[in-house]
C-alpha cells in the first residue's frame, strides 16, 4: 500500500494494477483515486468498466488495441471477474505486449498467486494486497476522521467504538457518519451517543451470546438470540455463525498451545489480530472436548432443520437451552 500512495503522490504511474483482498472500503477508494489520476477530469470517453464473471477477455483486448480518443490514455476497470482464480492465458499473455496508452486496473476479492495472470500483472505493473487493518490502524484512521469533522472523543470512547461496530471500514465509515449527525449540535462524541446510535456489529453480538453460554447465563444468552430474530437475522445463520464462534475457539486455543503467537494465529485462523486475546480468553471456558461436541450438536440441529424434524427457531432455541442448563 505504501508503494501504490507513493505512485498516487508522484505520478508515475503503473500500467496495470491488481487491487484484491476482503476490506472493500480501500479497494473502492483506491479505485476511484487510480481513475482520476489515469483519466483526470472525468474523462468518460476512455474509460470502461466491467463487471462479473461475464466480462469477456477477447472483447477486453479488442477494447484495449484501441488508441484512447484525445488523450494519452485509455483506462479499463475490470472488478471481481474471477479472472485471478480461472485460466486466463490469453490476457496474461496480451498483458506483457498491451499498447503503451492502454492501462488496466483490476479489483477481486481472492486470487490465485501461483497463476500466470497474476505473475503477469506482478511483472508488468503492481499488485496490493488490501486486507483487514489492525486495531491501531484503524482507531488512527477513526480519530483522524473525527478530527477532520472538527470533533473530539477520547481514547477509550474510539477504542469501545470500534469494538462495538467491528473492523469492516465501510461499516465503520457509515456508523461515523450517523455519530457526526446526532451530535451535530456537540463538539465531543461521549460513549453514550455511541450506545444511543450505533449498531453492535452482528460478530460481537454472537460473540456476546457465546459468553453467556458460558457463563450458563440461559436468560441472557436466549435474550441475545431473541435481539438478532428480532433484527431480522435467519435462525439458520445465526446457528452458521455460532459454528463458526466455536471453530475459531477450538483453532485459537490449538494453536496457542502448539507454540503459536498471536500475529501468526490471526493469519491462519483468519480474524484481525486485536480479536485474538478475546477469543483465547473465551476459549479457555471451554475444554477441548466441549467445544468438539457443541460443534457436532451444531451440524446436528442444521440436518434436524433440513429433515424437517424441528423448526428453525426451535432448533437453535433449543440447542442454546441445551449448553446453558
Amino acid at each position: 500500500m505504501k508503494s501504490l500512495n507513493e505512485d498516487l503522490k508522484t505520478g508515475q504511474l503503473k500500467q496495470v494494477y491488481l487491487l484484491y483482498g476482503e476490506e472493500s472500503y480501500l479497494k473502492k477508494q483506491y479505485k476511484d483515486r487510480l481513475s482520476e489520476a489515469m483519466l483526470p477530469g472525468g474523462d468518460t470517453m476512455n474509460y470502461r468498466y466491467y463487471e462479473g464473471k461475464e466480462a469477456d477477455v477477447k472483447e477486453i483486448i479488442d477494447l484495449a488495441e484501441t488508441m484512447p480518443f484525445f488523450a494519452p490514455r485509455r483506462l479499463i476497470v475490470m472488478e471481481d471477474t474471477g479472472f485471478f482464480k480461472s485460466a486466463s492465458q490469453a490476457l496474461a499473455d496480451y498483458i506483457k505486449t498491451m499498447p503503451e496508452t492502454t492501462y488496466f486496473v483490476f479489483v477481486e476479492s481472492e486470487v490465485d498467486k501461483r497463476g500466470k495472470l497474476y505473475k503477469a500483472v506482478k511483472d508488468k505493473g503492481r499488485t496490493v494486497e488490501l486486507g483487514r487493518q489492525d486495531a491501531n490502524t484503524l482507531l488512527r484512521w477513526v480519530l483522524g476522521m473525527i478530527k477532520k469533522e472538527g470533533k473530539q472523543i477520547s481514547q477509550s470512547s474510539a477504542t469501545y467504538f470500534l469494538a462495538k461496530v467491528g473492523d469492516d471500514m465501510e461499516n465503520i465509515h457509515g456508523e461515523l457518519e450517523k455519530l457526526f449527525c446526532y451530535t451535530l449540535e456537540k463538539p465531543e462524541i461521549t460513549m453514550e451517543d455511541i450506545e444511543a446510535v450505533c449498531t453492535t456489529h452482528i460478530d460481537n453480538q454472537i460473540f456476546d451470546m457465546v459468553n453467556a453460554v458460558a457463563e450458563k447465563k440461559q436468560r441472557r444468552a436466549l435474550s441475545y438470540y431473541y435481539d438478532l430474530l428480532a433484527l431480522k437475522e435467519p435462525p439458520m445463520r445465526i446457528l452458521y455463525l455460532m459454528a463458526r464462534q466455536f471453530r475459531i475457539l477450538m483453532e485459537t486455543c490449538d494453536l496457542l498451545k502448539r507454540g503459536y503467537g498471536k500475529k501468526e494465529i490471526a493469519q491462519k485462523v483468519k480474524v484481525p489480530p486485536f480479536a485474538v486475546g478475546k477469543y483465547l480468553a473465551q476459549g479457555q471456558r471451554f475444554t477441548e472436548k466441549e467445544l468438539r461436541r457443541i460443534l457436532e450438536d451444531c451440524a446436528g440441529t442444521e440436518t434436524d432443520v433440513k429433515t424437517g424434524k424441528l423448526s428453525d427457531t426451535m432448533a437453535v432455541e433449543l440447542l442454546i437451552i441445551q449448553y446453558t442448563s
